[in-house]
């Protein structure tokens, strides 16, 4: 691992982390005055009322357990799997979600020091089976990355990199995904919205607290993409509910949703530096150097500096100036100076992947730009599809749903859902979860979620909380670069600056489908917790 120090950037433009998934705002449509569509509205709203009255069974909370063991660094550990659902109650403490989550326990081990993990994947609207599936459970899906893994049986191995050596793990299926539903008079609108999502999570964790009499044990929140968008701001909600956590780690983080307002070019600034990765690995740029790192450190400054200022100029931006940036521009990304030219200096992400790899008629992962697709054609201004995420999503389906039917034994009439397909409209709205001046006025709802100022909150209230940051080079979804910016500008006081921490990995948005860099991850984290939980 390399621990790199925050960079404090001084950009002139505003810098927030990039969206996942672009997802549209809803508008409000306001009549002055009734028409047929007014009254088509007063139908739905009597429609929506009688919803509302409905009520889905509440089942019982269920739990189904097996054990097993692991040889893990030279120890046999044997463990518990507990496959089960827990029900998270409303404000008038009535039943309004059964939420499905597994997880792994060390047999013998002592509660009041044992670390436990709470795991989640992102979307909005993912369930955790990524992480489950490839991560640090005590097993894992074998692939193909950064090919497309070849098809069934696909390889459920023993996991030599899992976490359980360090801390008990709880894998989480986010409300509609997996086989967590809304129950009683729940519906998807209490879940599908930042601060909704947050107050299920909330609740579920001190649900399985009670239950499992786990409050007095070291507590970490580890989350991936949206994932690390809900644990910012979780960790300071749980933290004001009196769950006092040990630690949180960020796997590819999204900490800020405003990036993409009209006008701005803090988008293409911060993901430079991931073009210049991209570049590395497939050979684009004259006399390569040997080290990663170091040439992408070389893309930062630049970023931050000359790029950053000659984005701020405009249209103003003398024709000199112009023509140095484009030339650097093109040596660190591999692109033409042509190409650079004809795109105003400004590289879309989209624009990236289909023409650095154009000559060679293939294109490049969002997730992981390691993978290579290839389109109907060399022309056009996008790939048509997104070759780290179709090339493997049929092994992890698959093995999920074969691994708990075989081997955790949990069977269910329900449909297990990898993603909420029917998660409809997400309320982006955010309202801090301490308070503070955010993006929306004092106390006041973001109408883009912030959450490095819910996260500072949690640090600055709670001084032992320590921050780990794994980040992909390789990854165009959540690139690193956002992520040191926001992270750096939690106006943390210089003795809780240490309390974040970074870690740099030669894969893309899943850190683990690198084998290797799922080593070094392993690695970093069994320490972070080692001491974090001490």
């Amino acid at each position: 691992m390399k621990i790199a120090h925050r960079y404090g950037v001084v950009l002139l433009v505003a810098l927030a982390s990039l969206f996942l998934s672009p997802v549209p705002q809803a508008q409000e449509v306001r009549n002055s005055t009734p028409t047929p569509a007014a009254s088509a509205e007063t139908h739905k709203d009597k429609e929506a009322d009688k919803e509302k009255e409905a009520t889905t069974p509440i089942p019982p909370e269920k739990t189904v357990a097996t054990h097993h063991e692991l040889a893990l660094g030279g120890k046999t550990l044997k463990y518990t799997a507990t496959a089960g659902t827990l029900l998270i109650r409303d404000e008038e403490d009535k039943p309004y979600g059964s939420i499905f989550y597994v997880a792994y326990t060390l047999d013998g081990a002592d509660a009041q020091t044992r670390p436990v993990s709470f795991l989640y994947n992102g979307g909005p609207g993912s369930a955790s089976l990524w992480l489950h599936m490839g991560s640090f459970s005590p097993v894992r899906i074998s692939t193909d990355s950064p090919n497309p893994t070849a098809g069934p049986p696909f390889k459920l191995i023993a996991n030599e990199y899992s976490l359980l050596d360090k801390s008990d793990l709880v894998f989480i299926d986010a409300p509609l995904t997996g086989y967590s539903r809304a129950v009683g008079k729940g519906t998807a609108k209490d879940f599908t919205g930042v601060d909704q999502d947050l107050r299920a999570f909330d609740r579920f964790i001190q649900r399985y607290l009670n239950v499992n009499q786990r409050w007095n044990s070291p507590k970490f929140l580890i989350g991936e993409s949206y994932g690390t968008t809900r644990s910012a701001a979780l960790a300071d909600m749980l933290g004001n509910d009196g769950v006092q956590l040990n630690g949180v780690v960020l796997i590819s983080s999204i900490l800020n949703y405003g990036i993409r307002a009209g006008g701005y070019d803090t988008n293409f600034i911060a993901n430079l530096p991931s073009y210049a990765a991209a570049a590395w690995y497939f050979n684009k740029i004259p006399n390569k150097p040997a080290d990663l790192a170091a040439w992408v450190e070389q893309a930062r400054v630049f970023a931050a500096g000359p790029y950053a200022q000659a984005l701020f100029a405009g249209h103003n931006l003398p024709a000199a100036q112009l023509d140095t940036v484009a030339k650097e521009v093109s040596r660190l990304t591999g692109l033409s100076v042509e190409y650079v030219k004809e795109a105003n200096l400004r590289i879309s992400p989209t624009r990236f992947r289909k023409e650095v790899l154009r000559d060679d008629r293939k294109t490049l992962g969002r997730y992981d730009m390691r993978f290579e697709g290839v389109d109907v054609d060399a022309a056009g201004e996008a790939p048509s599809y997104d070759a780290s995420d179709t090339g493997i999503i049929g092994a992890f389906v698959a093995a999920l749903h074969d691994y708990l039917q075989r081997e955790l034994k949990y069977e269910s009439t329900d449909a297990y859902r990898p993603s909420a397909g029917d998660i409809g409209q997400w309320d982006w709205k955010h309202r801090p979860t301490s308070g503070g001046p955010g993006m929306g006025g004092f106390g006041q709802p973001q109408s883009e979620p912030w959450v490095a100022a819910d996260l500072a909150s949690a640090i600055r209230k709670n001084p032992h909380l320590k921050v780990f940051s794994a980040n992909g080079y390789f990854d165009l979804a959540t690139p690193f670069f956002a992520t040191e910016f926001d992270l750096a500008h939690m106006n943390l006081e210089p003795a809780l600056r240490g309390n974040v921490q970074f870690g740099y990995y030669p894969s893309g948005h899943m850190i683990y489908l690198n084998v290797d860099a799922l080593r070094q991850l392993k690695g970093d984290l069994a320490k972070f917790i080692g001491k974090a939980g001490n």
